[in-house]
């Protein structure tokens, strides 16, 4: 390619429902040849396909376009819409619409460039690419461009991985999002108020090809996305989506996770402005079957003396088996450093019940900042029944309590939906 000719395509009428779109083009002679790339604005493929519904209130519509709302501030809302694409308003338009209407985006923009490709080839005798576009904004950046929400005879992506660039130097994540650079071109000539809802790109035949998989594969993936909520969305999502996993893959964990998962947990309210929390990370596979080998021992000699049958107890320790099953064990420990004795027994009590809620605390925030690095954990109590035993093997002072033991991995099933709870069952109001 050594030069590209991008223009716009005046007399298209006004696009009203039912409307073929490719017959609109073709009569607006075009002078399409092979190899050429037509831009459709997204709001007259809508209008075509009766997209235009009643609406008084636009933020029902956006409310019925979303899937999930990834960041919000005021009355803007960023979101992932029924198409995937994630954007403003759902991409609901409420632009030169009539009074009380909006223009939502076509339900497959994909198939709706593919019906355009095919009418043109009927038309026109031509093999041209179609990209459907949308104006989009972009995080980190200011300003709008459109992007490329459709497309159909276009590569879409140009992977460069695996060739060298100019200096030789190995391309190892270059991969060009050539339907956006498209969609961004003809923008330029099309304006956002001159009336001009089509454009042609001429000199890129390469990229016109007759099978490709479309606009879609533009879409990153929820588990590539790396910023995939807004700020506040973030902590929420981790919050209600953490669950209690009890079977990993055998991924390892990474250390550095578990460490700013940590770093999480010790930002937890406490009392006295103290530091209640020790966390005791078993990053080795022998210093877990130390560990859980004896508190198993430990846990059998007690079901003994409560009479239970070896039956009995071997069911129950099969049961306790997902901390042994985890590639990474964590024990969370509370220490009394900074705590107050005021001799009598109902304060003192009152003291260290601060300072294990300070440590449960504390432990949920490590909980959820797991599930934000994508990690499985599971809260278990058992370490609590054999606190000897674990200081013991694990080397520990005297006066650090262990609080339990999280299991740690990568989830080997996606969690369970959590059973609904309604949260006036939970409240009192006075």
């Amino acid at each position: 390619m050594s030069e590209l000719r991008v223009w716009a395509v005046p007399g298209i009428p006004e696009v009203r429902e039912g409307d073929d779109l490719a017959k609109l083009i073709a009569a607006a002679e075009p002078g399409l040849v092979d190899g050429d790339i037509v831009l459709v604005t997204s709001k007259i493929v809508s209008k075509a396909e009766g997209r235009l519904v009643r609406a008084d209130d636009r933020e029902a519509a956006i409310d019925a376009e979303t899937v999930r709302v990834v960041a919000r501030r005021g009355t803007l809302r960023i979101v992932e819409n029924r198409q995937g694409l994630v954007m403003a308003a759902a991409g609901v338009d409420a632009s030169n619409t009539p009074a009380g209407t909006v223009l939502l985006l076509p339900e497959d923009p994909d198939a709706s460039a593919e019906a355009v490709r095919a009418g043109l080839r009927d038309a026109l005798g031509v093999e041209v690419g179609v990209v459907v576009t949308d104006t989009f904004g972009r995080p980190w950046r200011n300003g709008l461009t459109d992007i490329a929400i459709g497309a159909a005879g276009v590569r879409v992506l140009e992977d460069l991985r695996g060739g060298t660039d100019a200096y030789g130097n190995p391309l190892s994540a270059t991969v060009v999002a050539t339907a956006d650079e498209l969609a961004g071109a003809g923008d330029l000539v099309k304006g956002k108020a001159g009336g001009l809802p089509v454009a042609v790109v001429r000199g890129l035949g390469e990229a016109v090809a007759a099978e490709q998989g479309g606009a879609r594969e533009l879409v990153r993936s929820a588990r590539d996305d790396m910023f995939r909520l807004g700020t506040s969305e973030a902590v929420r999502e981790a919050v209600t989506q953490r669950r209690t996993v009890r079977a990993f893959t055998d991924e390892a964990v990474d250390p550095g996770a578990v460490r700013r998962a940590v770093a999480a947990a010790v930002t937890a309210p406490a009392p006295h402005h103290t530091t209640p929390w020790r966390f005791v990370l078993l990053e080795s596979a022998e210093s877990r079957t130390r560990l859980l080998d004896a508190m198993r021992d430990a846990w059998v000699a007690d079901l003994r003396r409560d009479g239970k049958s070896e039956e009995s107890i071997a069911k129950r320790v099969r049961r306790g088996d997902v901390l042994r099953n985890a590639p990474y064990l964590v024990v969370p420990c509370l220490v009394m450093d900074g705590s107050h004795t005021y001799g009598d027994e109902r304060r003192d009590a009152a003291e260290r019940e601060m300072f294990v809620v300070a440590t449960g605390a504390g432990v949920q925030n490590f909980l959820v900042a797991l599930a934000g690095e994508r990690l499985g954990s599971a809260w278990v109590s058992s370490t609590m029944f054999c606190r000897d035993v674990v200081r013991g093997v694990l080397g520990l002072p005297d006066d650090w309590d262990p609080m339990g033991a999280v299991a740690v991995g990568h989830p080997a099933v996606a969690p369970g939906e959590r059973p609904a709870r309604v949260v006036s069952e939970f409240v009192k109001v006075r």
